[in-house]
């Protein structure tokens, strides 16, 4: 049996406008999900803002109710078992919120285990274990509010875990971290991974996703339009190979010349620091750079580089289509 089985999920809401006569509108903000997580693994649900995934993971924590279709976490229905549910979750959200910032890490720590109704006996010991496992041991003694922003979301997931969860949603973990804090949060759930744990993570940082994912179902606009391993979803990518260029001012005048260029599937105009990077998918077994370049001429250009397809570019391409 999955971990989690989400069968047909849907989710609508009722807006109302206008001051002297009121009207209605129905919004359809999930539009029948159905996704497995096996246990063990670490399930990526990826999608751009307004797509639908704070709604799903809203009603597989029992925070929302279904308009239809069911869910289930170990056979406990999300509505009708929400309490057994909640006892088997553990849920970590990106951001600053969720702790008190004037008590220490350990402080904090003793509060929610109480919360999570720990026994007292297992406390102390279950507390040093998950310090450790988010590598803030020798840390426990300092209030929260001097904490960096990686430091708080690592507490956060020690939190998370006080009561040992069997799935745990980790809801844009890295949201906000500067890089060194997101490498050492990464680090933090790839042990977890390695422990056995099972975890539903979203972000918008695919390369967090590819390196940490085993699966990824994809949302766009309420409904899921890809899943599989980050491998198979990169090989849904139509374009053969892509090439990138730097340039320097003038790229977007060029845009229909290059589309223009025979086995160019796209371009894209990236900005990236001081310089625009122009993204160019190509035909599987074409090398046109040459006549790319071509129609560049005239721009200042810098690195040139051809490359495979990557997650980001199969996550582009199945929600712009």
């Amino acid at each position: 049996m999955s971990i989690l089985e989400a069968r047909d999920l849907r989710r609508s809401f009722t807006s109302t406008s206008g001051m002297l006569r009121r009207h209605r509108k129905e919004t359809e903000a999930v539009k029948g999900v159905t996704f497995d997580i096996e246990r063990g693994e670490v399930f990526g649900l990826l999608g751009p803002n307004g797509a639908g995934k704070t709604t799903t993971i809203k009603m597989l924590i029992t925070l929302l109710l279904p308009t239809s279709g069911s869910a289930s976490i170990l056979g406990y229905d999300v509505v009708d078992d929400a309490r057994e549910v909640r006892r088997r979750i553990g849920y970590v959200f990106g951001g600053d919120r969720g702790l008190y910032e004037r008590l220490s890490a350990l402080d904090n720590l003793r509060y929610f285990a109480e919360l999570y109704a720990v026994p007292a006996r297992e406390q102390k010991a279950r507390i040093g274990e998950l310090l450790e496992l988010v590598g803030l041991s020798g840390r426990e003694g300092e209030r929260v509010e001097g904490f960096s922003r990686g430091m708080r979301q690592r507490l956060h997931i020690a939190r998370g875990l006080l009561h040992d969860p069997d799935l745990l949603f980790l809801d844009e973990p890295s949201l906000g971290i500067d890089p060194v804090g997101a490498r050492e949060l990464r680090q933090t759930i790839a042990s977890l991974r390695t422990q056995g744990k099972t975890i539903l993570l979203t972000t918008h940082y695919m390369f967090e996703a590819d390196e940490l994912c085993d699966r990824i179902a994809v949302i766009r606009q309420g409904e899921l339009v890809a899943e599989g391993t980050p491998a198979q979803l990169k090989q849904r990518v139509t374009a053969g190979s892509v090439l990138e260029i730097d340039t320097f001012g003038g790229v977007q005048d060029r845009l229909e010349r290059v589309l223009a260029v025979p086995h160019v599937r796209s371009a894209t105009v990236d900005v990236r620091a001081q310089a625009e990077t122009l993204v160019v998918a190509l035909d599987s077994g074409s090398d046109v750079t040459a006549a790319v370049l071509a129609a560049l001429d005239g721009i200042p250009l810098g690195r040139v580089v051809a490359r495979e397809p990557t997650l980001e570019d199969a996550y582009v391409e199945l929600v712009s289509s």
